[in-house]
């Protein structure tokens, strides 16, 4: 099965790429940002203690229903990087566990090709585990009016912050195995995903090979974590 890392930046239009990847190319998405939200609901391990750890620094962190105030908690942690990188560290354990068994799962359902929606698939060092990155990427001037456009609710330097608190498209690029601009129609966009899906989408042969074969898989897997070890230490 082919692990392929999907990633861009905030208001690039990863998510279309994701939504068009599932809905037309029928192809199983591991979303981390959905995960993410599903983590933070109260009671959880990872809720607990955001709530213990911001709870006097945010007042308003939680709302009238117990969730969490999302966007009073985004505003804060994206202008103090550190206490970004301590949220980090409380739903990143719990996102990549759930992600595994998503995998798996996968795996389990013979599925071809998995797609790991990761917006910090480089940052949190998870493109290790794919067989191919495709990074989504827009004009920076674009991608700034994209995220004001589609969250009034932040100023110009909330959205700012926000892009800044993630690596920067030209980082991205030299990381990603594929590129894919999304900075004409939607159309468009389409037309290069669907010859991306066209261009990596293994063999059946291939695919049921590994199936009747599970250790091939398995060195097929191990390989390819190696070689992106190699790439990251360079």
């Amino acid at each position: 099965m082919l692990i392929v890392g999907l990633t861009g930046g905030i208001a690039c239009g990863k998510s279309t790429v994701s939504k068009r990847l599932e809905e037309h190319h029928k192809l199983p998405i591991v979303d981390a940002d959905k995960i993410a939200r599903e983590i933070v609901q109260p009671g959880k391990p990872s809720y607990n203690k955001i709530v213990t750890y911001f709870g006097q620094k945010i007042p308003n962190l939680v709302n009238d229903d117990n969730t969490l105030n999302r966007q009073a908690l985004g505003g804060y942690v994206f202008a103090n990087k550190d206490e970004l990188r301590v949220l980090n560290s409380f739903t990143h354990p719990e996102v990549r566990k759930q992600m595994v068994w998503n995998v798996i799962k996968a795996w389990l359902s013979f599925e071809k090709m998995v797609i790991l929606d990761v917006p910090l698939l480089f940052e949190s060092k998870l493109d290790v585990y794919c067989a191919v990155s495709v990074c989504v990427v827009c004009d920076e001037d674009v991608q700034l009016q994209r995220l004001m456009n589609r969250n009034p609710e932040l100023s110009e330097e909330e959205c700012r912050n926000r892009i800044a608190s993630q690596m920067g498209n030209s980082e991205k690029i030299k990381k990603s195995d594929i590129v894919v601009d999304n900075g004409s129609s939607l159309e468009e966009l389409y037309s290069k995903i669907d010859g991306v899906v066209t261009r990596i989408t293994p063999w059946t042969i291939v695919s049921m090979f590994e199936i009747l074969f599970p250790p091939i898989g398995l060195i097929s897997a191990l390989f390819c974590y190696l070689k992106n070890r190699m790439k990251h230490n360079k």
